[in-house]
């Protein structure tokens, strides 16, 4: 009877840490959406960065969700070759929209360019900073009660998206009150760094190389 209850314990526990990670999918597919629509709208770098890199997590995030099926069936197994492909496509497409977004703010501080409004990415910073807390705070629950480094290790990665977002608050807020010239280029240069961080962290992890707190 205990086994039976424990087993049901366990299987309560991988199902809530599954549903976090199709929340999280879900959520960078439609903060992504809004924010590249609002950043091309307002004409500000740094949030149209932000969105796109939301949908470089969707990718990153879709094989966050594999993981999750995997370690359900079997805790100590290997990464599959769905999550492997998953990891190096998510390098390849955070080192292409680092390039992106550095030649694009380049441009725009040669060109002088400044948003029109940064509004949104106000507010849009203020909900993705709340609900990563969540969601990190959520991974590293089930992670703890789980014992799984996997789990425990993704809701550490999180922190990147929660840096980021601290990133486009930070700077479309200065912008909001004092329209400090060229911040859109440094909150974009803030994004590309992050960037480039989280795409050499997803080629380790798809070899797996230790990368410190974000190994899966």
């Amino acid at each position: 009877m205990e086994k039976k209850e424990a087993r049901e314990q366990l299987d309560r526990l991988y199902n809530w840490g599954l549903g976090l990670a199709i929340i999280t999918v879900v959520y960078n597919i439609a903060e992504g959406l809004v924010a590249t629509y609002f950043g091309i709208q307002d004409e500000t770098l740094t949030l149209f960065g932000f969105g796109l890199d939301s949908f470089v997590e969707t990718v990153s995030a879709l094989g966050v969700t594999q993981m999750f099926l995997r370690i359900k069936k079997n805790p100590d197994s290997n990464k599959g070759p769905f999550e492997i492909r998953a990891l190096q496509i998510t390098g390849w497409c955070f080192y292409i929209l680092a390039v992106i977004l550095s030649a694009s703010a380049i441009y725009n501080v040669i060109e002088g360019h400044q948003p029109t409004s940064t509004s949104a990415g106000v507010i849009i910073g203020l909900i993705s900073i709340l609900t990563m807390w969540l969601l990190i705070w959520a991974k590293l629950s089930v992670g703890t009660k789980l014992n799984s480094a996997p789990i425990i290790a993704d809701a550490k990665c999180n922190q990147v998206c929660l840096y980021m977002s601290i990133i486009l608050l930070v700077a479309s807020g200065l912008w909001e009150l004092w329209e400090i010239p060229y911040i859109d280029a440094l909150g974009t240069a803030g994004i590309v760094y992050f960037s480039i961080k989280e795409g050499r962290e997803a080629f380790q992890k798809s070899k797996g190389i230790d990368c410190g707190d974000c190994t899966v």
